[in-house]
């Protein structure tokens, strides 16, 4: 598995493991969503499930499903702040498209 993550990125998860001294890492994954296919998911996670990979990136604990694992390897994750506004941003090379809203991708 290789994914990245920018030091922006990793110093906002690293801030929400320490709001969250139970959870075991920070999950990352796709779920079918959106006008394009799929959607990307950052959440906290309380356990390694069976199927998970598992990698340490600059001291985040970052969780992948299997499923998800082919559609989001090479990812680059991001922080990003615009004026009040401040999201992950994710640069996937599997994508081969985005919704017009950017909230989803397909792959092809």
């Amino acid at each position: 598995m290789t994914i990245t993550i920018t030091p922006a990125a990793s110093e906002r998860m690293r801030t929400f493991l320490a709001g969250t001294p139970g959870a075991a890492g920070v999950r990352f994954g796709v779920r079918r969503t959106g006008c394009s296919g799929f959607g990307y998911v950052v959440d906290l996670a309380d356990a390694v499930n069976e199927g998970d990979e598992m990698v340490t990136i600059d001291g985040v604990p970052l969780i992948v499903d299997g499923k998800s694992l082919p559609l989001v390897d090479g990812t680059v994750i991001d922080f990003q702040r615009q004026g009040l506004n401040a999201s992950f941003v994710f640069h996937n090379p599997n994508a081969t498209g985005e919704c017009g809203c950017g909230e989803s991708f397909t792959v092809g």
